[in-house]
């Protein structure tokens, strides 16, 4: 129980009054039954109060500020004085109507009016008895209604057992008013000197600490004996909280550590919290109870965190502790515990996605597939650890997509290119300010679901450094044996990636570690054929950058002959980013001319190409004629696919020195120096002088002498090379090889025969040398690829020369 407080009335404060102020009469028994005996009128203006409500024989100060209460209130005064007095259901509504205040009431009286300094108008209104809405009649300018009474059930004279209740209430408000510091001791007093039982009772249920409703439920109550044993057990209630709070500042005064101090002050907090309508840290911890019985936990995991859980109530929410230990709980709630989505198990119509989506990469869509169809013969299988590896912009990431899609599952993606601190990868120790979990489990949050299809882009860009080593610590998540239980640090608990399908890609493999490497399945996704370009282009990519540049079809169109143009003469890749950027050039032009309303084709002819593109760039991957002796056309594989290389070798009077130039590596100096001397040691099966090694110097140069180059795959390019230069007679035209020598005669065999094979058909050649082991890799190419190619499978260096120079070469051969 407090004062008449300072009550909240049309958003205005009210003024609060003392005691023994003249506005606050006393009720006598007198004046009570004189106000029984008046008689209710029969209609009432209805004033609605906000926030407070009002009993029989209460004075209260209200401060009126809507226009339809000022209006009430200015022509209730000049009249009978008399109004309907109803608290809202709901404080916050501004224009009350008939369903929005209660429809049981206090019959008031106007005893004053003032008009305040601030312009506000304040009046003093007394309760007189309870009336019920009957029926409202008027909602302008002020709710009108007709009344009836509603009789107080009153308790007879001698009834003993209410008059102790009266007297339990007395004892209890001057204790309430003596251990309240904010209630003035003078209020005892007032309290002393209340001779009517029933004014006792409103005077007491009006100064309550209640919200709006529990006053109004106890001004309903029908017996005023049974309101008095309901205000009294909030009384009750009121004092218990006094005692308390009472004792609590009485210990926090007697000694107050910092501890101490942070802990009330943490309470004063959560009480300002909840005022303000935030949640406390008790509900916060309840709503996060609630959402853990949801969760498909298994008996380990819900222990774990039911002890975490316990912790955090006992922590001190000012301590920096406490915000990790929240994300900590946060995260086993947010994180898709056994949560799985379901596969589709259609496999023509996954094979549609994959081809609809990738044109080619036909090893990669039928290990897809396969792992399909076993997993829906078997319907629970570890998830395989692919990698995909080839040059960049051959689809390798976006693939991922259209696994994804085939499969129905969640997509998700990271990049490690550069990765170097193995926290990346398992998380942080909880104990570390600012701790997060790994990126794994991150994606997984992410994703929602614990199988999602999972691309670990560019793994073989994993670097180290002084914070751990990121590739080991990817041994686990990429072990199908191991990462049932895979541990992050700041998780502290085993996770299961077994039903993830994690999908890498790299461009290349040597940069990977061998034991991560081991535990993948690698598959060789290489580049394109022209064919297979102009078909990417006519289908993803024109389509693609037409939509970027907001065109349609109708607006450009490039024929297959002019896609073919920018193809070979515009772009050197075994991927299609840079033929991407070459559309996109031709597509911007066209959208210039267009937002320029300038002429332009609306089919792209070979000079459009020209025009926008430029002259073409790339002549040099064609294949040279081979006119003089000495010059031979290799192959080779690089970070972006194959190429071709042309090996020269001349003749110069000297002491038979070799030389050697081209930015060559060690490999392929090491290999012109196997080639010479076992030419050397041959020279008669040759059909060579011995005698020019000692009267002629030899020069090898290999063009493009700013790109480094090295492998041993130039081995029997530069034994012909020099065959060809020591009889003077040319290499066959249209001829490319690879393939490694030895000092015995043999050749061996080489890798990345595919993207060559790709380069060699872009250059036009005809006849390919290979090593015989190299048969199995030209049966694995589809048949498209090599159409128009002619193989010759070698086992030694004679079959080389056989091969490349024709029988009249010995004939032939100038005189050195």
């Amino acid at each position: 129980m407090s004062k008449l407080k300072n009550i909240n009335f049309d958003s205005m404060s009210l003024q609060g009054l003392d005691e023994d102020s003249e506005l606050i009469p006393l009720m006598t028994p007198e004046d009570e039954e004189e106000i029984n005996n008046e008689a209710l009128p029969e209609t009432l203006p209805i004033l609605p109060l906000r926030n407070t409500v009002l009993f029989p024989g209460v004075v209260i100060p209200i401060t009126a500020g809507r226009d339809k209460s000022i209006k009430l209130i200015k022509d209730a005064n000049n009249g009978s004085k008399v109004i309907g007095v109803v608290s809202q259901k709901d404080e916050e509504t501004e224009n009350p109507g008939v369903n929005d205040i209660n429809t049981l009431g206090t019959v008031a009286k106007i005893l004053r009016v003032l008009q305040m300094p601030d312009g506000n108008t304040t009046v003093i209104i007394q309760g007189k008895k309870r009336f019920e809405v009957a029926e409202v009649l008027t909602e302008k300018p002020y709710l009108t209604a007709t009344v009836r009474e509603v009789k107080e059930v009153r308790p007879g004279k001698d009834n003993k057992e209410f008059s102790a209740i009266i007297e339990s209430i007395k004892e209890l408000s001057l204790q309430i008013i003596r251990d309240n510091p904010n209630i003035p001791s003078e209020a005892s007093f007032a309290i002393k000197n209340i001779q009517s039982d029933s004014f006792l009772i409103n005077f007491v249920s009006s100064n309550l600490n209640l919200s709006v409703k529990e006053k109004q439920e106890l001004l309903e109550i029908p017996n005023l004996q049974d309101r008095a044993l309901a205000a009294l057990k909030y009384m009750n209630v009121e004092l218990q909280k006094l005692e308390l709070k009472n004792d609590i500042q009485s210990k926090v005064r007697s000694d107050m550590d910092q501890q101490q101090r942070e802990y009330y002050l943490h309470q004063q907090m959560k009480t300002i919290q909840e005022e303000l309508g935030g949640l406390s840290y008790e509900e916060e911890v309840e709503q996060m109870r609630a959402r853990a019985k949801k969760k498909k936990w298994s008996k380990e995991v819900k222990e774990h965190f039911e002890k975490e859980l316990t912790k955090i109530q006992r922590m001190n929410p000012q301590v920096a502790e406490y915000s990790i230990q929240r994300n900590y709980l946060d995260l086993f709630l947010d994180l898709p515990w056994n949560e799985f989505s379901k596969d589709k198990f259609d496999l023509k119509r996954a094979q549609k996605i994959l081809d609809r989506d990738h044109y080619g990469l036909e090893d990669v869509k039928r290990r897809i597939i396969e792992y399909l169809a076993v997993l829906k013969l078997r319907n629970d299988m570890k998830s395989p650890i692919l990698c995909l590896y080839g040059p960049p912009g051959v689809g390798k990431t976006s693939l991922g997509k259209s696994v994804a899609e085939a499969l129905g599952r969640e997509y998700v993606r990271i990049s490690l290119g550069g990765l170097r601190d193995e926290a990346e990868i398992r998380g942080h120790r909880k104990t570390y300010i600012g701790a997060m979990p790994g990126r794994i489990v991150q994606s997984l949050k992410k994703a929602g679901k614990s199988n999602p299809v999972f691309i670990l882009d560019e793994i073989d860009k994993l670097s180290n450094s002084h914070q751990g080593d990121p590739s080991s610590a990817m041994l686990e998540v990429l072990d199908p044996e191991q990462n049932s239980e895979f541990y992050d640090n700041f998780l502290e608990m085993g996770y299961d990636l077994s039903k993830v399908m994690f999908i890498a890609t790299a461009n290349n493999l040597s940069g990977i570690q061998p034991a991560l490497r081991d535990r993948m399945e690698i598959i060789n996704v290489t580049g394109y054929t022209i064919e297979e370009k102009v078909e990417i282009a006519k289908r993803h990519l024109l389509p693609k950058q037409l939509k970027e540049h907001g065109l349609t079809v109708k607006d450009l169109k490039i024929a297959k002959p002019q896609l073919e143009k920018i193809v070979e003469g515009y772009t050197r890749e075994s991927g299609v980013r840079s033929l991407d950027k070459q559309i996109a050039k031709m597509v911007r032009n066209a959208a210039k001319s267009i937002a320029m309303e300038e002429e332009y084709n609306l089919k792209v002819t070979f000079e459009d190409v020209e025009k926008v593109l430029g002259p073409a760039r790339m002549e040099r991957d064609k294949y040279e004629n081979n006119d003089v002796a000495g010059v031979v056309t290799g192959l080779a594989w690089t970070s972006v696919g194959g190429d071709i290389l042309f090996i020269e070798s001349i003749l110069s009077k000297g002491k038979g020195t070799m030389t050697i130039t081209g930015n060559l590596g060690k490999v392929m100096k090491e290999s012109a120096t196997i080639a010479m001397e076992f030419i050397k040691s041959n020279a008669d099966r040759f059909g060579i002088n011995p005698e020019v090694f000692d009267k002629y110097n030899v020069h090898i140069h290999v063009p493009e002498g700013a790109t480094p180059k090295d492998g041993p795959s130039a081995g029997i390019t530069m034994l012909t090379s020099l065959v060809s230069l020591f009889t003077q007679k040319k290499v066959k035209k249209s001829l490319a090889m690879t393939g490694e020598i030895t000092l015995r005669g043999k050749v061996l065999p080489v890798g990345g025969i595919k993207e060559k094979i790709l380069a060699a058909k872009r250059a036009r050649i005809k006849e390919i040398i290979l090593c015989e082991d190299n048969r199995k890799d030209i049966l694995e190419i589809k048949e498209e690829y090599v159409s128009g190619l002619t193989f010759h499978y070698v086992t030694d260096m004679q079959e080389v020369i056989d091969v490349a120079i024709t029988e009249e070469s010995v004939k032939n051969a100038k005189s050195l």
